[in-house]
Formats: C-alpha cells, sequence, structure tokens
C-alpha cells in the first residue's frame, strides 16, 4: 500500500506508450490510488477512476500485540476522495467502513475532512466481487455419506478465529460424534500452534490439512457435508461461496457479511447466534439430512455470486461511466 503506487505507475506508463490512454481505470483498495493518480498525470489522461475495496484497513481486526495505525485506512480514504466511484464487495463493508470514517477523520490535528464524506458516500456502490464456479460441481442431493467431512477452508489468520473451530471440532470429537475433517486454506504462519495441536488430537478423523492446489481443492469441495466458519472478519467470503455452492450445509455466525451472503429464507437454517457453533455443528452432524432439507436450494442461490453472471453487472456499469465521460 505504501510503495506499489511509484512501481505500478511506471507499468501503466508503458501500457500506455504500447496501447493508448484507458477509457476507464479499476483500482483496488491494496494500492495508493491518489498517488497512483498523482505520479499517472503526464500520461494517463482524464478517465473515470473506481476504487475496487475488496477489504479496507479500518475495519481490519488488530493482531494480538499489533498497535493501531491510521496511516494506512487513510491511505484508503484518501483513494475514496480521488476516486469517481468506490465499489464495495459487500453492503456490510460499505456500511461499516462509511460509519467508521467519522471518527477517523475527527482525528485530524488540523482540517478533518468530513465535508467530503456526503459525496464519497453517494459515489458508493456494491459490487460484489465474482467467484470462479465454473468448476464447482454440483451436489447429489440424495448422496448422504455415513461418516460427515466437514470442511474449514480459510486464511489460518487470526482474524478468521481457527482456534474457535478447532475447539468446537476437538469438543465433539470428545463426544464421540462422527465426522471427518477437511482443513484447506493459505498458512503463512510460523506457528500455527492451534492448527497442529488439533491435528494431532483429532488424528486419524483428519482427512485433509493444508493448502491444495486448485483442481485438488475442487475435488474436496465436492465431498464436503459441511462448512464452518467462526470469524471475527469477513467482508464477502469467497471461501464460503465456494463451498455452499458445492452444496456443503453452512454452519456460519450471524455477523459479518454471512446474512448478506445467505439470502433471508435460509438464515435459520444456516447462521447460528453467538456462542452457538459447537451446538450448531452438533445438531447438523447429527441429523445431516434434515439439514440438507433445510438449506435445499441455497447451493443454487449462491451461484448468482458466479462471475459468468456477476460480470454483466460490471460490464453495465463500466458502459455507463465510459458514457457519462465521453458526454
Amino acid at each position: 500500500m505504501r510503495g506499489s503506487s511509484l512501481t505500478l505507475a511506471a507499468e501503466a506508463g508503458a501500457a500506455v506508450e504500447r496501447t493508448g490512454p484507458p477509457d476507464l481505470v479499476i483500482v483496488s483498495g491494496m494500492i495508493d490510488l491518489a498517488a497512483w493518480l498523482g505520479l499517472s498525470r503526464r500520461f494517463l489522461g482524464d478517465p473515470p477512476v473506481v476504487l475496487y475495496l475488496h477489504e479496507n484497513q479500518l475495519m481490519y481486526p488488530l493482531a494480538p500485540g499489533q498497535r493501531a495505525d491510521d496511516s494506512l485506512p487513510l491511505i484508503n480514504w484518501l483513494g475514496m476522495a480521488a476516486a469517481d466511484e468506490v465499489w464495495f464487495n459487500s453492503a456490510f463493508q460499505r456500511d461499516g467502513l462509511l460509519g467508521a470514517l467519522p471518527a477517523l477523520l475527527e482525528r485530524a490535528p488540523d482540517e478533518a475532512h468530513t465535508p467530503w464524506l456526503e459525496e464519497v458516500a453517494s459515489a458508493s456502490r456494491v459490487m460484489p466481487v465474482g467467484v470462479d464456479l465454473s468448476d464447482v460441481p454440483v451436489r447429489d442431493a440424495a448422496a448422504c455419506p455415513e461418516v460427515p467431512m466437514v470442511l474449514w477452508n480459510q486464511r489460518w489468520d487470526h482474524d478468521k478465529n481457527p482456534g474457535a473451530v478447532m475447539g468446537a471440532l476437538l469438543r465433539l470429537a470428545g463426544e464421540g460424534v462422527a465426522f471427518r475433517v477437511a482443513v484447506a486454506g493459505e498458512n503463512t504462519r510460523v506457528d500455527p500452534r492451534e492448527m497442529t495441536e488439533a491435528r494431532v488430537q483429532l488424528g486419524d478423523r483428519v482427512a485433509q490439512f493444508g493448502y491444495l492446489p486448485r483442481s485438488e481443492y475442487v475435488d474436496l469441495l465436492g465431498i464436503s457435508d459441511v462448512v464452518v466458519s467462526a470469524a471475527h472478519h469477513e467482508f464477502f467470503g469467497i471461501a464460503v461461496v465456494e463451498a455452499v455452492a458445492a452444496g456443503a450445509v453452512p454452519v456460519l455466525p450471524t455477523r459479518q457479511s454471512y446474512p448478506e451472503l445467505v439470502p433471508d429464507r435460509w438464515h435459520g437454517a444456516s447462521l447460528y447466534p453467538d456462542e452457538g457453533l459447537t451446538s450448531r455443528l452438533r445438531d447438523v452432524l447429527g441429523d445431516l439430512s434434515g439439514w440438507r432439507g433445510r438449506v435445499a436450494g441455497l447451493d443454487l442461490a449462491m451461484r448468482r455470486f458466479d462471475w459468468r453472471r456477476v460480470v454483466g453487472d460490471y460490464d453495465d456499469r463500466i458502459d455507463v461511466l465510459v458514457a457519462e465521460a465521453c458526454n
């Protein structure tokens, strides 16, 4: 976020030399957009500029021992102010960030930028990220294994709260509940102790442990019966969309983006209340066929996030912005 604007401005300059100036620019929230625009001013022209926020630095939960730092949230803010439109992957993130920004801006020692908030809010819209579902299988609803497979397929980071998931699985294993477990997702931690210790304690219940290539991951989705989350932080939830689209019964907290991902009619069968993870997981594993019936149709509903559908919304909005810039 601090240095990529210079690198990408140089690369954008080379691209413009090859193919001419762009009709529209879409920039990730992981880039200092305001700096990039300044570094690109001599060759870019004046195309409409969209900032896409898949996440933001103001709402991201701090790791244990980490101190709050306003510098990265302010990079997000200045990018929002510089963009013609700001796209969010969920209403949950949009509303949360717009609600949190006044406190950030009012911490300024001199000029608070709160007068710009209304204009930025009016330029904000929700554009759900597309998910690659073309290779994700559709589950045979009649198939019901004797021992269910529980999938946890998120990053092994503190914000995904892996300790809560592993703790629930260990408690249920101690009760003699029948299940197998597949742990996927990327690990960049040096010492993911709660994961490695749970692997030892769960023993031969563990069918998969660690990151998988795409083809093997898709195969795993096809045999996973339940997908579980206890995340403290989720602005969208690509991994959950993939698993539910493949037919897994969701066991998700009633917070973050999940009530938005799951249509209202399936909330009761998909979302558990605070402190209810172990209880809900126990119920689902004890009556998998019954819970599959409760979420019937949700797998197809989740495919509304397939890139092949979502891309049309992106194309339509891009057409509007380009047409407005030409008038």
